[in-house]
């Protein structure tokens, strides 16, 4: 498969990260703790995207943006279709990247991702 085609296959999303219970918990074990790990490598999606793309609840997808792509698995959120959900921390920063656009703070909401199955 050629990368034209591979792109092709790509969905559009737009991205918005936040904090969560379960990464303040793991927060408090550590920040290499498996409990942090775990709560910021994971992504909320609609039950419809999941279920228009045939993506099964824990399994892995990639995202990828102009900065970087990560791996994490893809949960169920409530969310609406289109949008994708990441605790903000080490693995949402990867695709957020530096820009700040003078306000010496990157965006962590509302940016466009590009998701295909692995």
């Amino acid at each position: 498969m050629t990368k034209r085609r591979i792109r092709a296959l790509r969905e559009k999303f737009v991205l918005i990260t936040g904090r969560t219970t379960k990464q303040a918990i793991g927060m408090h074990k550590g920040k290499e703790s498996e409990a942090y790990i775990r709560a910021v490598t994971r992504v909320d999606m609609s039950d419809h995207d999941m279920d228009r793309l045939g993506i099964n609840e824990g399994e892995d997808i990639l995202l990828y943006t102009l900065e970087d792509s990560i791996e994490a698995p893809v949960f169920k959120g409530n969310l609406p279709e289109g949008m994708l959900f990441m605790p903000m921390g080490p693995v949402a920063n990867r695709l957020v990247g530096v820009d700040t656009s003078g306000k010496g703070m990157p965006s962590y909401k509302g940016f466009l991702v590009e998701v295909e199955r692995p």
